[in-house]
């Protein structure tokens, strides 16, 4: 199966929020630009990892447990720290075909999405396997304090998860 990309449900993060203060603000408002993540399944449970545009500073940056560079940094990050659980219902797919061309910075846009998008499809075994460890050092007790201190809450945002759903 290829991974896509998809905008996450604010209210679904602002409800999750209230009690786990990792989880990500969307920016679903900004339509250009929006808050793009992936979604893995772990435990049986679909996850969304969002992604992070390219910055300088992440060409200095090391892969870690919770944070995996796409094309050595050069295309952004996938954020496994702010990953979430998340129901399909609150998950829009995002039409990279349909995004706007009008500017010179749409059509870099639009190409960075086709490029990080590409990549995590060629990665996509790898990305799971990151996520899996991750999920499996906080949920079992592994991680360390700043690891942990980075992560959102895998289990009780699960347990928030189930409380949205039903």
């Amino acid at each position: 199966m290829r991974l896509s990309f998809y905008i996450a449900n604010s209210d679904y993060c602002d409800f999750l929020r209230e009690k786990d203060p990792c989880v990500p603000y969307t920016m679903e408002s900004k339509s250009n630009r929006p808050f793009v993540g992936i979604v893995l399944v772990i435990n049986g449970i679909n996850y969304y990892a969002p992604l992070t545009s390219p910055k300088s500073k992440h060409a200095k940056m090391k892969n870690q447990a919770d944070f995996y560079k796409i094309q050595g940094g050069q295309l952004g990050a996938i954020n496994f720290n702010n990953m979430i659980p998340i129901h399909e219902k609150s998950l829009k797919v995002i039409d990279i075909n349909g995004l706007p061309e009008n500017t010179t910075e749409d059509k870099n846009y639009k190409n960075l999405l086709i490029n990080q998008l590409s990549w995590c499809n060629a990665n996509k075994e790898a990305i799971l396997v990151k996520a899996k460890v991750l999920y499996q050092m906080i949920t079992q007790g592994r991680a360390n304090e700043k690891l942990k201190a980075r992560c959102c809450d895998f289990l009780l945002d699960e347990v928030l998860y189930k409380e949205y759903t039903t």
